[in-house]
């Protein structure tokens, strides 16, 4: 028995890293009788068959797991956005940074193409949201050194929608990679998917990386009913007041005496990150606890 960690799962296959090979493995077929995927980031224990095959025999314990992407054990969510074409809205990044912050991990803002556009409003927005912000530019290369910096001895999931360049990024930051790069489409303002699985790679500086799809991808199996409880606690800069309202179980929407609302008008929390908890939370209200459980057997 070896133990690795799954690097690429395509078609059924997982591609484990032992640190002496890639063995290309077969899952055992007692994880889908329990419901259960091995993910690529999941340290694995694997039986070898000989010539560099084997089977996943142990899923060992996770720091975290995504559904879509499907994921694990991330450090962090580099998310890439953009103000040139495609422009990200803000709504996009918050989804995602709520998700990371329910599994303990850390989110890095990346603004593209600031050779076409610095994104100044996006820079603010979560600059003083106290997320990590960095600018810039795959076609230039400005920024790349500090993004290195900052994923250097982490294993970090890159996600944004699509066009934004995530491809791109990655080929900047070592350009061995070579991944394919799709153009943005004039009368869309949007491109096409260039990443149709999902993949981690070993980086030059001393980071990895995991290329995964866009948003698109990070749909409504996350938006569940633990976020719905714990959603006001996802959003970082809420933390210093959320302890400070005058009534237990506040939703910070529109209570009377709520320190959220007023840290909002004294301009400690960004409107736009405020429009998007509300915006969440509507989206989570309807969700009811019995809906969960029924959601839950369906994947059994």
């Amino acid at each position: 028995m070896s133990e690795g960690r799954i690097q690429k799962a395509l078609s059924g296959f997982y591609y484990v890293n032992t640190g002496s090979e890639i063995l290309t493995c077969r899952a055992r077929g007692k994880f889908r009788r329990e419901g259960i995927s091995p993910l690529v980031g999941d340290r694995v224990e694997v039986r070898e068959l000989g010539n560099g095959d084997g089977f996943v025999e142990k899923i060992l314990p996770r720091r975290n797991a995504f559904a879509r992407p499907a994921v694990a054990n991330i450090d962090q969510l580099v998310v890439i956005a953009s103000a040139a074409i495609p422009k990200t809205a803000p709504f996009l990044i918050d989804r995602v940074a709520a998700i990371a912050a329910l599994k303990g991990c850390d989110v890095v803002i990346v603004l593209n193409k600031c050779d076409l556009d610095s994104a100044d409003e996006l820079y603010e927005i979560y600059h003083a949201a106290g997320f990590p912000t960095i600018r810039v530019s795959a076609e230039t290369g400005d920024g790349i050194e500090e993004l290195k910096a900052q994923i250097t001895g982490k294993l970090s999931a890159f996600t944004g929608n699509s066009g934004v360049g995530k491809s791109s990024i990655l080929n900047a930051l070592d350009p061995a990679f070579s991944i394919e790069t799709g153009e943005v489409s004039d009368a869309l303002g949007r491109g096409r998917h260039t990443t149709r699985h999902v993949e981690l790679y070993r980086l030059a500086c001393g980071g990895e990386v995991v290329d995964s799809p866009g948003f698109s991808s990070f749909e409504t199996d996350e938006l569940n009913l633990e976020l719905k409880h714990r959603l006001p606690e996802t959003f970082r800069e809420f933390s210093p007041f959320l302890e400070d309202c005058r009534f237990v179980g506040c939703s910070h929407t529109k209570e009377k005496g709520c320190a959220v609302r007023a840290a909002l008008k004294r301009g400690e929390i960004q409107m736009s990150r405020y429009e998007s908890y509300l915006r969440l939370y509507e989206e989570l209200k309807s969700l009811k606890d019995w809906q969960e459980s029924k959601k839950q057997e369906s994947k059994r």
